[in-house]
């Protein structure tokens, strides 16, 4: 029972991280389109509440759920290729999200060289690994 319990803790951290990761890249995108100080101010701020309020917890209790579930079956190693796959997307994804707080802190400081096209593309990264891994864990296809 304690292993359902984790998974679906792991799920729902999972879907609130992704949230984070999906907006914060769209608000980089109005940031960039912005041209008023007051604009600019907004967004900085909505964009760090949001990567230090929301995402950072969520990325790391994400993890922790999903330590314990392989602590709890560590079995999960032999089952096929799968989890070796997920993983090295997990890792690419705490990559993407620490790419994305050092872009908060760049806008923050005024300091962004991006065009709002660039955040537009770089917005759909994170919704090609989540497929990926819905996919590898669901399907587990090697």
């Amino acid at each position: 029972m304690l292993y359902l319990w984790l998974k679906a803790l792991h799920i729902v951290s999972m879907v609130c991280w992704f949230a984070g990761l999906f907006y914060l890249p769209r608000l980089f995108v109005y940031h960039a389109q912005s041209e008023d100080a007051v604009s600019k101010e907004r967004f900085s701020i909505m964009e760090r509440k949001l990567y230090r309020g929301i995402m950072g917890p969520a990325m790391i209790a994400t993890l922790i759920f999903g330590i314990a579930l392989i602590y709890l079956n560590p079995s999960i190693f032999s089952q096929g290729a799968w989890i070796h796959a997920k993983l090295t997307l997990v890792v690419i994804l705490i990559g993407y999200h620490h790419m994305c707080g050092a872009q908060v802190k760049r806008f923050a400081r005024g300091e962004n060289t991006r065009s709002h096209v660039f955040y537009r593309w770089f917005n759909e990264v994170p919704v090609l690994i989540l497929l990926a891994i819905v996919i590898l864990v669901v399907v587990r296809p090697f």
